[in-house]
């Protein structure tokens, strides 16, 4: 199981489990659709943790049979933002549905308030520390001994109050998030209060954190070598224009829109709007699987051409 609130989700409107499920499916496929839907709502399912579930496959057939169980219209891997305020953070998803479904379902239902609401983690209640029975057990402190005076001391200056660490502001926090969301922007303390001034602006021009977040992870390069250069850079460069405290033709009750998925591709892992990925695919990846789905074997002919040069080639190559 992953951590709470974390893991499979199950899509609705799926037809009752049968024995004759997935059968058209190649074996391997339908040997890890067959796990993965007896699996509980809250399973893991990263390829490393199904391929130690399945010893049969290793890592790599289990991210093509995903890959292959996504473009069938099983699964569709997202991700959400939860948490308000400064807490707001990315986290993954992994919707499965038993019934196969096209891209219109799923690009439909991923759209809908249900969605968000499935995939958002269900947080459960701490329950309060108990009390430590180490602690219970010491005595209090030794109450004065009777007809025991204590020595007078001469008077000393009054102990300055103890400084009490400032709270970071919601700028610091986000920019020290970065680095937990995406290793390739990871910064040090430093980093953070040298680049602090600059998101303030983002957040005093109106932006939330989760704006300020997106616009700095959006796009990234596969390596960044300097983590506080490019974030710099962006933060200068996407500076938000200044707006006004309330728009005149914007009603004060307006409802504010509801967060929607970020499908991410099952073979790469990009995410995009559910419309931008056919299949659970982002286009580079759906256009490698289609190049090579339609690559066909040759025929006879083909075959006697090849050895009929490749003899003539060796005949050539003998010494006269």
């Amino acid at each position: 199981m992953a951590k709470p609130g974390y893991g499979k989700r199950s899509a609705p409107d799926q037809q009752p489990r049968t024995r004759d499920d997935f059968a058209l499916l190649p074996t391997r496929e339908r040997y890890v659709a067959g796990f993965v839907d007896h699996l509980p709502d809250g399973a893991e399912m990263s390829v490393k943790q199904l391929a130690k579930q399945l010893p049969l496959y290793g890592q790599q057939a289990i991210s093509t049979a995903l890959k292959a169980l996504s473009i069938a219209g099983h699964l569709r891997r997202v991700r959400c933002s939860v948490g308000a305020g400064d807490e707001t953070r990315w986290v993954f998803r992994t919707f499965w549905s038993r019934t196969a479904h096209d891209n219109e379902w799923w690009n439909t239902y991923l759209a809908t308030e249900t969605a968000t609401q499935t995939a958002a983690p269900t947080t459960t209640p701490e329950a309060p520390a108990s009390p430590n029975p180490a602690a219970l057990a010491e005595p209090s402190a030794p109450a004065p001994v009777p007809h025991q005076r204590t020595p007078h001391q001469a008077p000393t200056a009054e102990p300055a109050p103890p400084t009490r660490e400032a709270t970071p502001s919601p700028a610091y926090l986000a920019l020290a998030r970065l680095g937990r969301d995406d290793h390739r922007l990871g910064l040090s303390a430093d980093d953070c209060t040298t680049l602090e001034p600059l998101a303030t602006q983002w957040l005093d021009r109106g932006v939330t954190t989760d704006y300020l977040t997106n616009a700095l992870t959006a796009g990234l390069p596969a390596q960044v070598d300097s983590p506080i250069g490019l974030l710099r850079r962006r933060l200068i460069d996407k500076l938000p224009p200044q707006l006004p405290a309330t728009t005149p033709n914007t009603p004060t009750d307006t409802p504010t829109p509801t967060r929607r998925l970020l499908v991410e591709c099952t073979d790469c892992g990009r995410p995009g709007q559910p419309e931008a990925l056919p299949d659970g695919l982002c286009r580079p990846c759906h256009q490698t699987h289609t190049t090579g789905s339609n690559t066909t074997s040759p025929d006879a002919t083909q075959i006697a051409a090849v050895k009929t040069h490749m003899a003539n080639l060796r005949t050539l190559l003998k010494p006269v």
